[in-house]
């Protein structure tokens, strides 16, 4: 297990302290990584920095990117938090069991836990960029947890599990980075379209249930490359098929 490849990403984080004490959770635990996508306040205040302690230093160097798509260029695999549940919200992995979902493939390559916003965590689209989900169970009266808690939880399971599995080895394959995903999963969406297979005024109402698939699977380069030569022969014959309707 790998921990310098968990990235921890926060989605337009709104009060510098919690984004400080999820840096001093980072050190706690042994994680280094941390991205802040669209901040919407400067986490570098003295508010940050006095909730950071002794972690002022991942503070500084956390990397800022304007949107959750560019983060993740560079992961193989992104697991989201969220609390709402729904129709494309669903298959739910909670902490202690996300831990061990993601651990082994930190040996291949960089994997991102994604937190939302404070006030209303991540939108659908943003869940969409993600493989797989994480919710933590709460008590129905006060359902919705502290950013940083959050953090520190996901951590804290996450850390526990490399702990209980060192020295085990994993034949995990490695999987394509969110950038060949997302390519490849725009040339479905316009191939199937094309094809009549999703309709063109709500194609991702059934393409959210096919990324959710294919996010279980955990593709890799090799699989995405079957999977866009699939696409590009239905492109093919489509634009035979419409050769011939057109004689």
């Amino acid at each position: 297990m790998n921990l310098s490849n968990v990235s921890v990403v926060l989605v337009e984080p709104q009060g510098p302290l919690n984004i400080g004490a999820v840096c001093r959770a980072m050190m706690n635990f042994g994680f280094s990584d941390l991205r802040l996508v669209n901040p919407q306040t400067d986490h570098l205040v003295d508010e940050a920095r006095r909730m950071a302690v002794k972690a002022g230093g991942l503070l500084e160097q956390a990397a800022l990117f304007s949107d959750l798509q560019t983060a993740l260029q560079d992961c193989h695999l992104a697991l989201a938090t969220t609390r709402r549940f729904g129709k494309y919200r669903e298959d739910f992995l909670h902490p202690d069991q996300a831990s061990g979902y993601l651990l082994p493939w930190t040996e291949k390559g960089r994997v991102a836990l994604v937190f939302g916003r404070e006030d209303k965590g991540l939108t659908t689209n943003e869940l969409d960029l993600c493989q797989r989900l994480i919710t933590i169970p709460t008590n129905d009266q006060l359902p919705s947890m502290n950013l940083a808690q959050s953090v520190v939880l996901c951590l804290y399971e996450t850390a526990k599990a490399a702990a209980a599995g060192q020295g085990k080895t994993s034949g995990r394959k490695k999987l394509a980075t969110n950038k060949v995903l997302e390519s490849m999963y725009g040339h479905m969406r316009q191939t199937l379209c094309d094809i009549g297979f999703l309709d063109p005024q709500n194609p991702d109402h059934i393409m959210r249930s096919l990324r959710r698939i294919f996010g279980r699977a955990g593709l890799n380069d090799r699989e995405v490359r079957i999977l866009r030569g699939l696409w590009s022969r239905l492109d093919w014959l489509e634009g035979e098929r419409r050769k011939g309707a057109g004689r």
